[in-house]
C-alpha cells in the first residue's frame, strides 16, 4: 500500500519542508500559462514572471530530487504559443540535463491496407493558419545525464518476432524499447464536472509509465508538486510507490483526489 500525503499549500513552499534529496521520481504537468480558468490559480502571468515562477519550483524539485533520481515534466503550447514548452525547458536545462525527450501522443492517423483511421482523443479547432495540436512534452531530467532507467518496462512485443533471432540485445524475449513517443488518450467521459472536474489533466496512465521508466523497486518515493485531481497519485498506487506526496493549492482538488484513492 502507497502511502500517501496529500497537502493543499503552494508546492513552493510545500517542497520546503521535505528534506534535501530523498525523492527519487518527480512526474508532474505544471500549468502552462495559456488562460486556463482554474478555481483558484490565475493562468495569465506574464511571460517573465512565469518564467521567473518557474525557475523557483524547479529549483526546489532539484533540491529534493536524488542524486539519481528522475524528473518528468509534462509541457505543452497552444497555437499562437508553440514556444512555450522550449522557453521552459531552456531555463529548466540550466538546473538539470535534458535525458530525454517523450512525445505524448494524444490523438494519430495511420495508412494501413490502404485505409487511413484516426485513434484517440482529438480535440479540433476552428483556424484557417493552425493545424490541431496532438501531442505534447514530456522530458525527463535528471542531474547528471547518466541514470539508469527501465526502457523495457512499458515496452512493447516485436510484430516481427524474427527479430528475436536477428538482434542479439532482445536475448530471446518478445519485447522492445517503445521508444519516445508514447500514444496515450484520454478515456471518453460523459461528464466534464463529474468524470474530470478539472480543465487540464493528464491521464494517470502516463504518470504511470514515467514511474515505470524510472524503474520500480522497494522504497521509492514520488512526488507531484501539481496534483490536481491526483491522477499522478492514483497512478503511483497502481504501480506500488511506497511513498507519493502531492501539493495543490487548491483544496477542492485535493479533496477530489482523497476521495479517488478510497475508492
Amino acid at each position: 500500500m502507497t502511502e500517501m500525503d496529500l497537502r493543499v499549500c503552494d508546492c513552493i513552499e510545500g517542497m520546503r519542508e521535505i528534506p534535501s534529496d530523498s525523492v527519487d521520481v518527480v512526474a508532474t504537468s505544471p500549468p502552462y500559462n495559456l488562460g486556463i480558468k482554474y478555481k483558484v490559480y490565475d493562468d495569465n502571468k506574464a511571460k517573465a514572471e512565469y518564467l521567473d515562477w518557474t525557475s523557483l519550483w524547479t529549483n526546489e524539485v532539484r533540491r529534493v530530487l536524488k542524486p539519481e533520481g528522475s524528473f518528468f515534466l509534462n509541457l505543452g503550447g497552444s497555437p499562437t504559443y508553440p514556444m512555450l514548452p522550449h522557453e521552459v525547458i531552456a531555463g529548466v536545462g540550466r538546473s538539470f540535463i535534458l535525458q530525454n525527450t517523450i512525445h505524448w501522443i494524444k490523438s494519430v492517423s495511420i495508412v494501413k491496407d490502404g485505409i487511413t483511421t484516426s485513434s484517440g482523443h482529438f480535440k479540433p479547432i476552428n483556424s484557417k493558419r493552425f493545424l490541431t495540436d496532438c501531442h505534447e512534452y514530456i522530458f525527463h531530467l535528471t542531474k547528471t545525464g547518466k541514470v539508469v532507467i527501465d526502457r523495457l518496462s512499458v515496452g512493447v512485443p516485436y510484430v516481427d518476432k524474427s527479430n528475436l533471432k536477428r538482434w542479439k540485445h532482445s536475448e530471446g524475449r518478445d519485447i522492445r524499447c517503445r521508444g519516445n513517443t508514447w500514444f496515450v488518450p484520454y478515456k471518453t467521459i460523459k461528464s466534464r464536472d463529474k468524470d474530470r472536474p478539472h480543465p487540464a489533466t493528464f491521464p494517470k496512465e502516463l504518470p504511470a509509465m514515467c514511474f515505470k521508466i524510472h524503474g520500480l523497486r522497494e522504497g521509492l518515493v514520488g512526488l507531484d508538486p501539481f496534483l490536481g485531481i491526483g491522477n499522478s497519485a492514483l497512478a503511483a498506487q497502481d504501480v506500488g510507490l511506497t511513498k507519493f506526496i502531492g501539493f495543490d493549492i487548491d483544496p477542492f482538488y485535493v479533496e477530489i483526489a482523497r476521495q479517488r484513492l478510497t475508492l
